[in-house]
């Protein structure tokens, strides 16, 4: 099944909603010039807020390991996941499951997915800003991407493009933020919703369209 993120919550209600709707994981951006942007101490009280079953992952730019890690234990989040400029030397060896944003620049991925000890990787759309951007990533490069790593796929999505990016991508999941917002840091409910929806339905489509490929290669 592909996992589903909401990322860039910025409250309890909407993290709730997410989760209510069928949300894999809520993420929220500990980026102070981000829109979408919590400190750590609005993140633990929200975490808090949240059922025990709850899998928030936490979105750094350009912060130490150790402010990281401190997070990480603090608010009691599933995942890390990086998405600035770091330097890789300095996370080799955590213990916190990392996941490494990237982007096609100039036809190479950057930062190098073997640079990195990530769990999974998130391809995100070539551009000067740090995610958030509804900037639609290169599905084609990113296809070949999802071949070889284990990837979540963000970029420029919303309810109306999802199911084709994931026909085209074949991602173990998806990242949605802007796609699925009224304004920066306020979620459209129906729209987390209709994400959902059209995600589960092609999962479907999917999984459907395996079951009748094995089905015709009986003899």
């Amino acid at each position: 099944m592909i996992s589903i993120k909401i990322c860039g919550l910025t409250n309890v209600v909407d993290a709730l909603w997410a989760l209510e709707q069928g949300a894999d994981y809520l993420g929220f951006v500990l980026y102070p010039k981000s829109p979408r942007g919590v400190t750590a101490g609005k993140l633990k009280a929200i975490c808090d807020a949240l059922p025990a079953r709850s899998k928030c992952v936490g979105v750094f730019v350009n912060e130490s390991a150790a402010f990281v890690q401190k997070v990480w234990e603090e608010c009691r989040l599933s995942a890390i996941q990086l998405h600035g400029d770091e330097d890789a030397s300095g996370f080799w060896g955590i213990t916190i499951p990392v996941w490494r944003a990237v982007r096609m620049q100039e036809g190479e991925w950057t930062p190098s997915p073997t640079a990195w000890p990530a769990e999974r990787y998130v391809i995100d759309a070539a551009s000067p800003a740090y995610g958030g951007t509804g900037v639609t990533a290169d599905w084609d490069a990113a296809a070949s991407f999802s071949a070889r790593h284990r990837s979540m796929l963000a970029g420029g999505l919303h309810p109306g493009n999802v199911a084709e990016a994931i026909r085209r991508v074949n991602p173990i999941g998806v990242d949605v933020s802007s796609g699925v917002e009224s304004l920066p840091g306020k979620k459209d409910l129906g729209k987390i919703m209709a994400f959902i929806q059209a995600v589960r339905d092609a999962d479907e489509g999917c999984l459907s369209r395996r079951r009748e490929g094995t089905k015709g290669s009986e003899i």
